[in-house]
């Protein structure tokens, strides 16, 4: 299977087992636009438990925000987006399709430094001009490159008067942990190094979402902030990036696909960064950043708020503004590199099937309860008892029973069912030594075993957990 091929395969899968749907399809969509359908919300609520559960239940002294979308206007200016937060951009002379000029020039190898000015970069693309294509019409005649910044302006309240500065929808979910650092030091007098963790929404006017979910307009960021000690930096930054690592293998992603890769072009605050990145379809690219951003995002709010950020140490009365460590990742892209690595086509029985090899913590539906056929109400009768049984140990539990068993094997191989429960005669107690038996069949290997309705229970309890 080629890599082109693979990632068309997962899309129509995306869809056609109810994972990811185009916003506003009934009306042509909307470009960088995902709906997440009923099992894609299952498999994103999922990895959002195994996220929080890392991040804070797991964690001494940290702590959960769910921070508001609208954040007061001056927080923009200080966090350097409305300056700085844009790409380059160029438009196709022909057939006016936008294409965003560092990543054209990264695909034939000339790497555009984030630093340079306006003029130095239309210089380095005037060089290079002969060797790009427009990817939708195929010319070669671009304008010129222009910064295009990515924040989305919004309406709010007293901000639509005339004079007032504009509102914005946040272009990354962490600023809301900035803001509300205080408050956290003063309700809750946690001792350094402590944590904060949120999963929140993000929106960037991209000029050309691409790749699926890897690149869209609307997303949610998972995103923690570690307050240290000035200097204190080394050793905890070593720390956070290992334990960041093992979290993606808790995922059940194959550590041959993931790499860390260290930030050639440092912005002036960060002392350091590196992105976790998986081999996706077209190659490796970022799931998530660990930075060490220094002091800058609690001095730059103490300068344009006039509040006075500085963290009083309860021990010693020393007081300083804390260094911080991030991690933060986009939601999507982690779907997607699980989606990406679960999918799996390989033969079972002489046939071939697709899978999604999911870990079970992660899977949608936990098992699929059915009776051997649907015409024996006996069966029927005591395939609800277990649905029912099993629905309350644990929810993610589904029904099947349309079409014959090997069609529901498939249907639940596809979505990434782990197990697959049936209750057939010998349940019923045909044969007295089985009475009260299931038959549990595996999604990997199809192998089947027979067990009590109580050790089933017990089987898929310690599966997802």
């Amino acid at each position: 299977m080629t890599q082109d091929g693979r990632m068309e395969k997962i899309i129509s899968l995306a869809k056609r087992r109810g994972f990811i749907f185009s916003g506003s399809e009934i009306y042509g969509g909307l470009a960088g636009i995902y709906d997440f359908g009923p099992r894609g919300v299952e498999l994103l609520s999922n990895l959002k438990k195994s996220w929080w559960k890392a991040n804070v239940y797991d964690k001494e002294n940290a702590y959960g925000l769910d921070a508001g979308i609208f954040k007061h206007p001056r927080t923009w200016e200080a966090s350097g987006h409305i300056g700085g937060f844009s790409d380059p951009l160029a438009e196709c002379r022909n057939c006016n399709a936008r294409i965003r000029v560092d990543k054209e020039l990264a695909k034939i190898g000339v790497t555009a430094d984030e630093k340079m000015s306006e003029d130095a970069i239309n210089d380095l693309f005037d060089q290079h001009r002969g060797e790009i294509a427009c990817p939708s019409c195929g010319k070669k005649e671009f304008s010129r490159v222009r910064a295009f910044n990515l924040l989305v302006k919004s309406n709010l309240g007293d901000f639509t008067s005339e004079g007032a500065d504009p509102v914005y929808l946040p272009g990354e979910a962490c600023q809301g942990i900035y803001l509300d650092y205080k408050n956290i030091v003063d309700s809750m007098s946690p001792k350094i190094p402590f944590a904060v963790a949120q999963i929140g929404k993000a929106f960037r006017n991209e000029i050309s979402p691409r790749n699926f979910l890897f690149r869209m307009r609307e997303f949610e960021q998972a995103d923690t902030q570690l307050f240290i000690r000035p200097h204190a930096n080394k050793h905890a930054y070593e720390t956070l990036k290992k334990d960041r690592w093992s979290w993606f293998l808790s995922l059940g992603i194959s550590e041959k696909r993931l790499r860390f890769k260290q930030h050639e072009n440092l912005v002036f605050y960060a002392k350091d960064a590196w992105d976790i990145e998986y081999e996706f379809p077209w190659g490796f690219d970022e799931v998530e950043g660990v930075h060490d951003r220094t002091d800058y995002d609690l001095s730059q709010h103490e300068k344009f708020s006039g509040v006075n950020l500085h963290y009083t140490d309860p021990e010693t009365g020393e007081k300083y503004i804390p260094w911080i460590l991030e991690t933060s990742m986009g939601m999507g892209r982690v779907f997607l590199a699980v989606l990406c690595d679960a999918y799996c086509e390989d033969e079972m029985d002489g046939e071939t099937r697709v899978v999604l090899k999911l870990a079970p913590h992660l899977a949608p539906v936990k098992a699929m309860v059915s009776p051997l056929l649907k015409n024996k109400p006996e069966l029927v009768a005591k395939a609800r008892e277990v649905y029912a049984a099993l629905k309350k140990v644990v929810p993610q539990i589904a029904w099947d029973d349309n079409g014959n068993i090997g069609k529901r094997y498939r249907r639940q191989d596809e979505i990434g069912t782990p197990f697959c429960i049936t209750i057939d005669f010998d349940t019923l107690g045909e044969h007295p030594d089985l009475a009260d038996t299931v038959t549990l069949r595996h999604r990997d290997s199809g192998e089947q075993e027979r067990l009590t309705i109580a050790d089933v229970a017990e089987r898929l309890r310690a599966a997802v957990e």
